[in-house]
């Protein structure tokens, strides 16, 4: 499995080695040697996740509060997504920054990010298919987002799919009233670097 750390520190792109033959292919899409090689740390599981979305979807910045947070390591089961990871950990030395990977069946990628770190995606085509396993089971009243659209992050959400179709981005009503990364911010709302490092080192070995 190849590895390579995004430009928001604590996340990572895995792209496994895919063994094909006339009846399909195999892969192994997650390996905890792999994944405490490339990042240190351990992952523990409480929860897998799926979601299926139309083309335009755009689902996230969400986050959870840490710790204990949720870390995630995502991919895409079927059709393909622009995966975004975003430093919301006031104090880092990235803080605000973002970074994308293609999701999808070709290369069948897989991304992990750890407590502290924004998560979204839009879907590039209809029943684009996630798949994410996660650290801490669904905890609502630790759970919470920031604006997607926000100018000040600049995601770029792609026009059109991998076919050169046009996309719209649409987004749940909840995503859509989220603040924005300054508000929340100004909140008292967002992660705290030195909080998050701290929990991080529990996990090591």
């Amino acid at each position: 499995m190849d590895v390579r750390e995004l430009t928001v520190p604590g996340a990572w792109e895995l792209t496994p080695r895919q063994f094909p033959d006339d009846r399909g292919v195999f892969l192994e899409w997650f390996t905890a040697g792999a994944l405490r090689a490339a990042s240190g740390r351990r992952l523990e599981l409480a929860q897998a996740n799926a979601s299926t979305s139309r083309a335009g979807v755009v689902r996230g910045i969400h986050y959870a509060d840490t710790p204990p947070g949720q870390a995630k390591y995502v991919t895409c089961a079927a059709g393909s997504v622009l995966d975004v990871v975003v430093d919301l950990r006031v104090g880092s030395p990235t803080f605000g920054r973002w970074d994308a990977v293609v999701l999808d069946t070709r290369d069948r990628r897989a991304v992990f990010l750890s407590e502290g770190l924004g998560h979204g995606f839009m879907a590039l085509e209809d029943d684009s298919t996630v798949v994410y396993l996660c650290s801490t089971g669904y905890a609502p009243e630790r759970e919470h987002g920031v604006d997607p659209r926000d100018p000040d992050l600049g995601i770029d959400w792609p026009t059109h799919g991998p076919g050169g179709e046009p996309l719209t981005p649409s987004f749940s009503a909840k995503d859509a009233a989220a603040p924005t990364l300054d508000a929340a911010r100004d909140a008292g709302a967002l992660p705290s670097w030195d909080e998050v490092s701290a929990f991080l080192r529990t996990l090591e070995g």
